[in-house]
Protein backbone atom coordinates (compact mmCIF):
# COMPACT_ATOMS: atom_id res chain seq x y z
CA UNK A 1 0.00 0.00 0.00
CA UNK A 2 1.59 3.35 -1.03
CA UNK A 3 5.00 1.88 -1.14
CA UNK A 4 6.09 3.59 -4.21
CA UNK A 5 5.98 7.34 -1.64
CA UNK A 6 8.42 5.86 0.62
CA UNK A 7 12.00 6.47 -0.74
CA UNK A 8 13.88 3.94 1.33
CA UNK A 9 11.85 1.45 -0.07
CA UNK A 10 13.57 1.24 -3.14
CA UNK A 11 16.20 -0.20 -1.36
CA UNK A 12 16.62 -4.19 -0.56
CA UNK A 13 14.69 -3.92 2.76
CA UNK A 14 11.94 -5.52 4.81
CA UNK A 15 11.00 -3.18 7.40
CA UNK A 16 9.10 -4.73 10.38
CA UNK A 17 9.62 -2.27 13.49
CA UNK A 18 7.16 -0.08 12.92
CA UNK A 19 6.47 0.06 16.49
CA UNK A 20 9.95 1.81 17.14
CA UNK A 21 9.31 4.11 14.20
CA UNK A 22 7.60 4.09 11.22
CA UNK A 23 9.39 4.65 7.37
CA UNK A 24 9.38 8.48 5.85
CA UNK A 25 7.03 9.31 2.39
CA UNK A 26 8.15 11.65 0.27
CA UNK A 27 5.54 14.38 0.92
CA UNK A 28 6.93 14.46 4.52
CA UNK A 29 10.23 15.00 3.44
CA UNK A 30 9.74 17.47 0.96
CA UNK A 31 7.44 19.66 3.76
CA UNK A 32 10.57 19.48 6.03
CA UNK A 33 12.81 20.33 2.92
CA UNK A 34 10.79 23.51 1.59
CA UNK A 35 10.56 25.26 5.45
CA UNK A 36 14.29 25.12 4.94
CA UNK A 37 15.00 25.59 1.90
CA UNK A 38 12.35 28.57 0.95
CA UNK A 39 11.09 30.11 4.14
CA UNK A 40 12.96 30.06 7.11
CA UNK A 41 11.74 31.62 10.02
CA UNK A 42 10.87 31.59 13.60
CA UNK A 43 7.11 31.35 14.74
CA UNK A 44 5.68 33.71 16.63
CA UNK A 45 8.17 35.78 16.39
CA UNK A 46 8.27 38.39 13.17
CA UNK A 47 6.08 40.61 11.58
CA UNK A 48 7.38 39.52 7.90
CA UNK A 49 6.15 37.65 5.07
CA UNK A 50 7.96 34.42 5.68
CA UNK A 51 7.85 34.64 9.84
CA UNK A 52 3.57 34.82 9.07
CA UNK A 53 4.12 31.96 6.83
CA UNK A 54 5.44 29.89 9.56
CA UNK A 55 2.81 30.84 12.28
CA UNK A 56 -0.05 30.47 9.90
CA UNK A 57 1.54 26.84 8.77
CA UNK A 58 2.66 25.89 12.34
CA UNK A 59 -0.38 27.04 14.18
CA UNK A 60 -2.98 25.14 11.40
CA UNK A 61 -0.99 21.31 12.36
CA UNK A 62 -2.59 21.92 15.67
CA UNK A 63 -6.27 21.83 14.05
CA UNK A 64 -5.65 19.07 11.62
CA UNK A 65 -4.08 16.88 15.29
CA UNK A 66 -7.57 18.60 16.78
CA UNK A 67 -9.36 16.95 14.06
CA UNK A 68 -7.49 13.90 13.83
CA UNK A 69 -7.99 12.91 17.30
CA UNK A 70 -11.57 14.84 17.63
CA UNK A 71 -10.73 17.12 20.61
CA UNK A 72 -12.97 19.83 21.09
CA UNK A 73 -10.59 22.78 20.63
CA UNK A 74 -7.08 23.35 19.13
CA UNK A 75 -6.35 24.98 22.27
CA UNK A 76 -5.88 21.52 23.39
CA UNK A 77 -3.12 20.82 21.78
CA UNK A 78 0.77 21.17 23.04
CA UNK A 79 3.51 20.38 20.57
CA UNK A 80 6.35 18.69 22.99
CA UNK A 81 9.44 16.18 21.90
CA UNK A 82 7.64 13.36 21.85
CA UNK A 83 4.91 10.90 23.86
CA UNK A 84 7.92 10.56 26.48
CA UNK A 85 8.01 14.15 27.30
CA UNK A 86 4.20 14.34 27.09
CA UNK A 87 3.64 11.68 29.69
CA UNK A 88 6.17 13.21 31.85
CA UNK A 89 4.27 16.75 31.37
CA UNK A 90 1.13 15.07 32.76
CA UNK A 91 2.78 13.35 35.87
CA UNK A 92 5.26 16.54 36.40
CA UNK A 93 3.53 19.64 35.38
CA UNK A 94 0.10 18.26 36.96
CA UNK A 95 0.16 15.32 39.05
CA UNK A 96 2.73 16.27 41.24
CA UNK A 97 0.40 19.36 42.62
CA UNK A 98 -2.72 17.27 42.01
CA UNK A 99 -2.52 13.95 43.84
CA UNK A 100 -1.93 13.61 47.37
CA UNK A 101 0.78 10.93 49.54
CA UNK A 102 -1.10 7.44 49.82
CA UNK A 103 -3.74 8.07 46.50
CA UNK A 104 -3.14 5.21 44.07
CA UNK A 105 -2.15 5.65 40.22
CA UNK A 106 -3.58 2.32 38.26
CA UNK A 107 -1.08 1.16 35.28
CA UNK A 108 -0.07 -2.43 33.99
CA UNK A 109 3.01 -4.72 34.21
CA UNK A 110 2.50 -4.27 29.92
CA UNK A 111 3.08 -0.17 29.82
CA UNK A 112 6.18 0.72 27.88
CA UNK A 113 8.56 2.61 30.14
CA UNK A 114 7.55 6.41 29.67
CA UNK A 115 3.96 5.50 31.31
CA UNK A 116 5.51 3.64 34.34
CA UNK A 117 8.71 5.35 35.34
CA UNK A 118 7.43 8.88 35.79
CA UNK A 119 4.75 7.77 38.29
CA UNK A 120 7.59 5.42 40.10
CA UNK A 121 9.53 8.74 40.66
CA UNK A 122 6.44 10.31 41.84
CA UNK A 123 6.04 7.23 44.12
CA UNK A 124 9.55 7.43 45.40
CA UNK A 125 9.27 11.51 46.22
CA UNK A 126 5.67 11.84 47.17
CA UNK A 127 4.42 9.02 48.79
CA UNK A 128 1.79 8.21 46.50
CA UNK A 129 1.23 4.22 45.23
CA UNK A 130 1.17 2.57 41.54
CA UNK A 131 -0.73 -0.38 41.74
CA UNK A 132 -0.87 -2.55 38.60
CA UNK A 133 -3.99 -3.92 37.36
CA UNK A 134 -3.72 -8.07 36.37
CA UNK A 135 -3.73 -9.13 33.26
CA UNK A 136 -6.10 -12.05 31.66
CA UNK A 137 -5.14 -14.60 30.88
CA UNK A 138 -4.33 -13.61 27.31
CA UNK A 139 -2.70 -11.01 28.85
CA UNK A 140 -5.76 -7.96 28.06
CA UNK A 141 -7.10 -5.75 30.45
CA UNK A 142 -10.64 -6.18 31.19
CA UNK A 143 -13.25 -4.03 32.66
CA UNK A 144 -13.75 -6.99 35.88
CA UNK A 145 -9.99 -6.75 36.86
CA UNK A 146 -9.82 -3.21 36.72
CA UNK A 147 -12.95 -2.65 38.75
CA UNK A 148 -11.57 -4.91 41.45
CA UNK A 149 -8.51 -2.63 41.36
CA UNK A 150 -9.93 0.38 41.64
CA UNK A 151 -10.72 1.30 45.78
CA UNK A 152 -11.78 4.61 47.30
CA UNK A 153 -8.30 5.88 47.14
CA UNK A 154 -7.73 5.75 43.19
CA UNK A 155 -7.54 9.23 41.70
CA UNK A 156 -5.37 8.02 38.43
CA UNK A 157 -5.66 5.13 36.18
CA UNK A 158 -2.61 5.63 32.78
CA UNK A 159 -2.84 2.98 30.26
CA UNK A 160 -1.69 2.62 26.85
CA UNK A 161 -4.56 2.39 24.30
CA UNK A 162 -2.64 -0.34 22.64
CA UNK A 163 0.25 -1.87 24.13
CA UNK A 164 3.59 -1.93 22.05
CA UNK A 165 4.75 -5.47 22.84
CA UNK A 166 1.10 -7.48 23.37
CA UNK A 167 -0.73 -5.39 21.02
CA UNK A 168 -4.01 -5.35 22.66
CA UNK A 169 -6.29 -2.59 22.04
CA UNK A 170 -7.73 -1.97 25.36
CA UNK A 171 -11.43 -1.06 26.19
CA UNK A 172 -10.87 2.29 26.53
CA UNK A 173 -14.44 3.99 25.95
CA UNK A 174 -15.74 1.76 28.71
CA UNK A 175 -12.86 2.47 31.19
CA UNK A 176 -13.34 6.27 30.17
CA UNK A 177 -17.14 5.93 31.65
CA UNK A 178 -15.65 3.96 34.73
CA UNK A 179 -13.30 7.51 35.53
CA UNK A 180 -15.64 9.64 34.93
CA UNK A 181 -18.31 8.38 36.94
CA UNK A 182 -15.78 7.77 39.63
CA UNK A 183 -14.26 11.14 39.44
CA UNK A 184 -10.97 9.03 38.57
CA UNK A 185 -8.77 11.06 35.74
CA UNK A 186 -8.05 8.77 32.74
CA UNK A 187 -4.54 8.99 31.15
CA UNK A 188 -3.92 7.38 27.54
CA UNK A 189 -1.10 6.47 26.09
CA UNK A 190 -1.86 6.17 22.36
CA UNK A 191 1.49 5.90 20.58
CA UNK A 192 0.76 2.44 19.32
CA UNK A 193 -3.17 3.65 18.30
CA UNK A 194 -3.20 7.11 16.72
CA UNK A 195 -0.87 5.94 14.06
CA UNK A 196 -2.90 2.78 13.23
CA UNK A 197 -7.06 3.42 13.73
CA UNK A 198 -9.44 6.27 14.01
CA UNK A 199 -9.35 7.54 17.98
CA UNK A 200 -12.13 10.00 19.81
CA UNK A 201 -10.27 11.73 23.11
CA UNK A 202 -14.15 12.47 23.71
CA UNK A 203 -15.64 9.25 23.06
CA UNK A 204 -12.90 7.52 25.09
CA UNK A 205 -13.50 10.68 27.76
CA UNK A 206 -9.57 11.29 27.88
CA UNK A 207 -8.16 13.48 30.39
CA UNK A 208 -4.71 13.45 28.70
CA UNK A 209 -3.98 11.35 25.80
CA UNK A 210 -0.27 11.25 23.80
CA UNK A 211 1.50 10.05 20.95
CA UNK A 212 4.78 11.13 18.87
CA UNK A 213 4.76 11.81 14.93
CA UNK A 214 7.56 9.90 14.35
CA UNK A 215 5.43 6.63 14.42
CA UNK A 216 2.68 7.86 11.97
CA UNK A 217 5.83 8.17 9.03
CA UNK A 218 6.34 12.11 10.78
CA UNK A 219 9.47 13.25 11.79
CA UNK A 220 11.33 12.60 14.80
CA UNK A 221 11.39 14.51 17.80
CA UNK A 222 7.67 15.83 17.46
CA UNK A 223 5.26 14.86 19.69
CA UNK A 224 1.69 15.81 20.91
CA UNK A 225 -0.03 15.80 24.43
CA UNK A 226 -3.93 16.59 24.72
CA UNK A 227 -5.46 18.11 27.96
CA UNK A 228 -9.18 18.97 28.31
CA UNK A 229 -8.43 22.53 28.29
CA UNK A 230 -8.85 23.56 32.33
CA UNK A 231 -6.43 20.95 32.85
CA UNK A 232 -3.95 22.67 31.23
CA UNK A 233 -4.96 25.49 32.59
CA UNK A 234 -3.79 24.23 35.46
CA UNK A 235 -0.91 22.46 34.74
CA UNK A 236 2.69 24.06 35.24
CA UNK A 237 5.16 24.23 32.58
CA UNK A 238 7.87 22.32 33.07
CA UNK A 239 9.78 25.00 30.97
CA UNK A 240 9.96 29.04 31.29
CA UNK A 241 11.44 31.00 28.60
CA UNK A 242 10.84 33.13 25.68
CA UNK A 243 7.76 33.10 23.72
CA UNK A 244 5.31 31.90 26.66
CA UNK A 245 5.06 34.58 29.01
CA UNK A 246 2.55 37.40 28.81
CA UNK A 247 5.24 39.73 30.72
CA UNK A 248 8.18 39.78 33.35
CA UNK A 249 9.24 42.86 35.50
CA UNK A 250 12.25 43.68 37.84
CA UNK A 251 10.12 43.60 40.59
CA UNK A 252 9.40 40.12 40.41
CA UNK A 253 5.86 39.93 38.65
CA UNK A 254 5.42 38.18 35.51
CA UNK A 255 2.98 35.97 33.93
CA UNK A 256 2.29 33.24 31.29
CA UNK A 257 0.15 33.07 28.29
CA UNK A 258 -2.97 30.89 28.25
CA UNK A 259 -2.38 27.46 27.18
CA UNK A 260 -1.36 26.04 24.88
CA UNK A 261 0.62 28.70 24.16
CA UNK A 262 2.30 28.69 28.00
CA UNK A 263 4.20 25.63 27.09
CA UNK A 264 6.11 26.67 23.86
CA UNK A 265 9.48 28.31 25.47
CA UNK A 266 11.76 28.57 23.08
CA UNK A 267 11.97 28.15 19.53
CA UNK A 268 9.85 25.10 18.78
CA UNK A 269 10.47 22.32 16.34
CA UNK A 270 9.07 24.42 13.20
CA UNK A 271 10.29 21.96 10.54
CA UNK A 272 9.50 18.59 12.73
CA UNK A 273 5.47 20.47 13.09
CA UNK A 274 5.44 21.56 9.35
CA UNK A 275 6.51 18.02 8.50
CA UNK A 276 4.11 15.88 10.65
CA UNK A 277 1.50 18.11 9.34
CA UNK A 278 2.43 16.45 5.71
CA UNK A 279 2.45 13.12 7.19
CA UNK A 280 -1.15 14.00 8.88
CA UNK A 281 -2.43 14.52 5.37
CA UNK A 282 -0.86 11.91 3.75
CA UNK A 283 -2.05 9.32 6.25
CA UNK A 284 -5.77 10.46 5.87
CA UNK A 285 -5.72 10.72 1.83
CA UNK A 286 -5.66 6.90 2.26
CA UNK A 287 -7.48 6.54 5.33
CA UNK A 288 -6.67 5.32 8.80
CA UNK A 289 -9.59 2.51 8.19
CA UNK A 290 -8.01 1.30 5.67
CA UNK A 291 -4.70 0.82 6.59
CA UNK A 292 -5.95 -0.97 9.92
CA UNK A 293 -7.64 -3.35 7.99
CA UNK A 294 -4.77 -3.78 5.77
CA UNK A 295 -2.56 -4.25 9.33
CA UNK A 296 -5.21 -6.96 10.88
CA UNK A 297 -4.85 -8.94 7.82
CA UNK A 298 -1.05 -8.77 8.01
CA UNK A 299 -1.49 -9.86 11.61
CA UNK A 300 -3.65 -13.15 10.77
CA UNK A 301 -1.53 -14.33 7.95
CA UNK A 302 1.55 -13.58 9.72
CA UNK A 303 0.47 -15.95 12.54
CA UNK A 304 -1.31 -18.75 10.47
CA UNK A 305 2.17 -18.81 8.73
CA UNK A 306 4.35 -18.75 11.80
CA UNK A 307 2.31 -21.82 13.00
CA UNK A 308 3.85 -24.19 10.13
CA UNK A 309 6.84 -23.56 11.67
CA UNK A 310 8.05 -26.16 14.08
CA UNK A 311 10.34 -24.77 17.09
CA UNK A 312 8.82 -21.22 17.15
CA UNK A 313 6.40 -19.38 20.36
CA UNK A 314 4.15 -16.83 19.22
CA UNK A 315 3.06 -15.20 22.68
CA UNK A 316 0.08 -12.69 21.19
CA UNK A 317 -1.86 -14.82 18.31
CA UNK A 318 -5.48 -13.93 19.97
CA UNK A 319 -4.84 -10.56 19.77
CA UNK A 320 -6.55 -8.23 16.88
CA UNK A 321 -3.28 -5.92 16.75
CA UNK A 322 -0.18 -5.03 14.37
CA UNK A 323 2.17 -6.51 16.46
CA UNK A 324 3.28 -10.26 16.43
CA UNK A 325 5.69 -10.94 19.81
CA UNK A 326 7.79 -14.09 19.34
CA UNK A 327 10.61 -17.04 19.77
CA UNK A 328 12.67 -19.53 18.60
CA UNK A 329 12.53 -22.05 20.92
CA UNK A 330 16.18 -22.27 22.37
CA UNK A 331 17.34 -19.15 20.77
CA UNK A 332 18.02 -15.86 22.52
CA UNK A 333 16.47 -13.12 20.71
CA UNK A 334 18.72 -10.74 19.90
CA UNK A 335 20.12 -13.74 17.87
CA UNK A 336 17.40 -14.41 16.17
CA UNK A 337 17.26 -10.50 14.48
CA UNK A 338 20.69 -10.36 13.98
CA UNK A 339 20.12 -13.50 11.93
CA UNK A 340 17.35 -11.88 10.63
CA UNK A 341 19.29 -8.45 9.65
CA UNK A 342 21.56 -10.82 7.47
CA UNK A 343 18.56 -11.30 4.75
CA UNK A 344 17.90 -7.68 5.32
CA UNK A 345 15.02 -7.88 7.74
CA UNK A 346 14.57 -5.62 10.29
CA UNK A 347 12.94 -6.96 13.47
CA UNK A 348 13.15 -5.63 16.89
CA UNK A 349 14.21 -7.84 19.58
CA UNK A 350 14.49 -7.63 23.72
CA UNK A 351 12.22 -6.33 25.93
CA UNK A 352 10.73 -3.61 24.10
CA UNK A 353 10.93 -0.75 26.91
CA UNK A 354 8.05 -2.90 28.65
CA UNK A 355 10.65 -4.53 31.71
CA UNK A 356 7.62 -5.57 33.38
CA UNK A 357 6.03 -7.76 31.10
CA UNK A 358 7.79 -10.78 31.60
CA UNK A 359 6.16 -11.16 34.79
CA UNK A 360 2.70 -11.10 32.44
CA UNK A 361 4.25 -13.79 29.99
CA UNK A 362 7.02 -15.35 32.00
CA UNK A 363 9.80 -14.54 28.73
CA UNK A 364 11.75 -11.65 29.24
CA UNK A 365 13.02 -11.03 25.59
CA UNK A 366 10.82 -11.66 22.11
CA UNK A 367 11.13 -10.83 19.00
CA UNK A 368 8.79 -8.16 17.58
CA UNK A 369 7.39 -7.61 14.07
CA UNK A 370 5.23 -4.78 14.05
CA UNK A 371 3.24 -3.65 10.78
CA UNK A 372 2.68 -0.18 9.10
CA UNK A 373 0.80 0.61 5.71
CA UNK A 374 3.95 -0.20 3.49
CA UNK A 375 4.10 -3.92 4.57
CA UNK A 376 3.20 -7.17 2.41
CA UNK A 377 2.58 -10.82 2.54
CA UNK A 378 5.13 -11.10 -0.08
CA UNK A 379 7.33 -9.41 2.63
CA UNK A 380 5.97 -12.21 5.51
CA UNK A 381 6.57 -14.89 2.63
CA UNK A 382 10.48 -14.20 2.65
CA UNK A 383 10.29 -14.05 6.53
CA UNK A 384 9.17 -17.63 6.82
CA UNK A 385 11.00 -18.80 4.26
CA UNK A 386 13.99 -17.68 6.45
CA UNK A 387 12.77 -18.94 9.54
CA UNK A 388 11.82 -22.25 7.90
CA UNK A 389 15.79 -22.43 7.68
CA UNK A 390 16.57 -21.53 11.56
CA UNK A 391 19.23 -24.41 11.24
CA UNK A 392 21.27 -22.35 9.59
CA UNK A 393 20.91 -19.52 12.55
CA UNK A 394 24.58 -20.10 13.98
CA UNK A 395 26.30 -20.60 10.95
CA UNK A 396 24.81 -16.89 9.78
CA UNK A 397 25.87 -14.99 13.34
CA UNK A 398 28.50 -16.66 14.42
Amino acid sequence: MNREDFPILQHDLIYFDNGATTLKPQCMIDAVVDYYSNYTANAHRGDYDNSLKVDLLYEGVRTKVQHLIDAESSNEIVFTKGCTESLNMVVFGFMKNYLQPGDEVLITKAEHASNVLPWLELEKKMGIVVKYIPLSETNEVTMERLEQTVTSRTKVISLAQVTNVIGDLRPVEQIGEFCEKHHILFVVDGAQSVPHMKVSVRDMKADFFTFSAHKMTGPTGVGVLYGKYELLQAMEPLEVGGGMNSFFESDGTFAYHDAPSKFDAGTPNIAGVIGFGAAIDFLQSIGLDKIHEHELELKRYLVQELEKVPGITVYNKEVDGAIVAFNIDGVFSQDTAVYLNHYHICVRAGNHCAKMLKDEIKVKNTCRISFYLYNTKEEIDRLIAVLQNKEELYNTIL
